[in-house]
């Protein structure tokens, strides 16, 4: 019946005329193919018989009736005169509840050697809109990640978008990992966009598990491949979770990472001609980061949601760098991971006093918040004295308030420290951060 489905499904797609081209040149990874004009489109699709087999590529610009190519792998053989042909319509896919444990490339096919993905009955752009924001359910109740720090002092609620801001080494792709094993969900889409290679069966096979990769559909688009694989592989992780949503199923989308999402688009943009801008992004990555990642969040009314966690490679540990900057003011909050706690030997290193979730403070009740606020006034205390107090300039006994923080926020550091195997549970971790705010009499015993 599957064999039946896929033969179908490319009958349904063959197009029963044909329209093609010839390539006149190659500039790096640019092809320009002549004999298209009036019929190529933005997006289109190209199929081109090179020497070494068919070359799949896409239409990204157009210039005085010759059309702008780049291709999803390596041009190697190609040559002028070469033919090329436009295949009808834009990219789609047809996932089904099959691709749940698989792995695939950005253009849906199987990577994992389990051989063809099985093909769904609806063709889905790997290109959409965002539901209309008259017509979106709100953000929905809070959704336990397993890590003390985020449910505590920046939980994440279904239909949320969180991002994870990081420079590099500082224990992003970890804290991902923990949140991809823990965080409840019904479909886990985790899209591992211009990864390093060897680290995806690591991910795979140690982080997920295979529970975990039981109810997960995982992208991947390795540092190696083209970028227009790479910006396709970022777009394909939220068609599918898209599809799955449309099911009325709570999906947790994981990015990792935007950057590398933004620094494809870059590339694209610069081999299409368009003018480097800040810090050499184009102008098209500014406005491509909204259109991807306005596409999670919750859905329709009666539909599911998109919980996604994207996170975002700070360059040179500038928090403020262009695309960091642009993809905070798109998200629902964001959890900063600092180099000055990693090295401290905290981890997961998140900054808490710079972390913010904008379901705050309604998620939390009442006494929840009492204590996160507590514990967040005792670490930004410590934090402003911590230099004094190493350097001795600080006398005990000269403020109540700071002595308080001297002797809580070990604690709570401590507290917060957690390996890769070490779940927390949101109401355990409130339990514990209660008992430690009890105040002391004289003699140092629990009033």
């Amino acid at each position: 019946m599957e064999i039946f489905r896929a033969a179908t499904a490319t009958l349904r797609d063959t197009p029963v005329e044909e329209r093609y081209g010839t390539v006149v040149a190659a500039r790096g990874a640019l092809i320009e193919v002549d004999g298209l004009a009036g019929a190529a489109q933005i997006g289109s699709r190209i199929r081109i018989a090179a020497g070494k087999g068919v070359l799949e590529a896409e239409v990204t610009g157009l210039d005085a009736g010759l059309a702008q190519c780049l291709p999803f792998s390596e041009p190697q053989g190609l040559a002028a005169g070469d033919r090329a042909v436009l295949a009808a319509g834009q990219f789609t896919l047809r996932p089904c509840e099959a691709w749940l444990g698989r792995m695939i490339d950005g253009l849906g096919r199987a990577v994992d050697g389990r051989g063809p993905m099985a093909s769904g009955r609806v063709a889905r752009p790997i290109r959409a809109n965002p539901p209309l924001a008259a017509t979106r359910a709100r953000v929905g109740e809070r959704v336990e990640t397993g890590v003390r720090a985020l449910d505590v002092f920046a939980p994440l609620c279904r239909g949320q978008r969180l991002g994870l801001f990081a420079g590099s080494g500082v224990g992003k792709s970890v804290l991902l990992s923990m949140l991809a094993r823990w965080t409840k969900c019904d479909v886990a889409v985790i899209g591992l966009i211009g990864e390093r290679g060897r680290e995806v069966q690591e991910f795979v096979e140690d982080d997920l598990g295979p529970e975990g990769l039981a109810r997960s559909v995982v992208v991947v688009a390795t540092s190696d491949e083209p970028a227009l694989m790479r910006r396709q592989a970022a777009w394909t992780t939220m068609a599918i979770a898209e599809h799955f949503r449309d099911q009325g199923l709570n999906v947790l989308c994981l990015m990792d990472s935007v950057t590398r999402f933004a620094m494809a688009q870059r590339e694209i943009g610069l081999a299409s001609g368009e003018p480097p801008a800040t810090k050499g992004y184009t102008p098209t990555v500014f406005a491509e980061l909204p259109r991807l990642l306005e596409r999670a969040g919750p859905g329709k009314v009666g539909q599911g949601s998109i919980t996604g966690l994207f996170t975002v490679l700070v360059d040179g540990d500038d928090h403020n760098e262009p695309v960091a900057d642009a993809v905070r003011g798109i998200l629902d909050g964001h959890v900063v991971i600092t180099r000055k706690i990693a090295e401290r030997g905290r981890y997961p290193a998140i900054d808490i006093l710079k972390s913010v979730s904008r379901t705050l403070p309604h998620c939390h009740s009442a006494d929840e918040n009492a204590i996160r606020l507590a514990a967040r006034r005792i670490l930004s205390t410590h934090g402003d004295m911590e230099e004094m107090v190493r350097l001795g300039a600080y006398k005990p006994g000269s403020s109540a308030e700071v002595d308080e923080a001297i002797r809580l926020a070990p604690a709570i550091e401590t507290m917060l420290t957690q390996g890769k195997g070490d779940r927390g549970y949101a109401a355990a971790t409130f339990e514990t951060l209660t008992e430690m705010l009890q105040p002391v009499d004289p003699i140092g015993v629990a009033a």
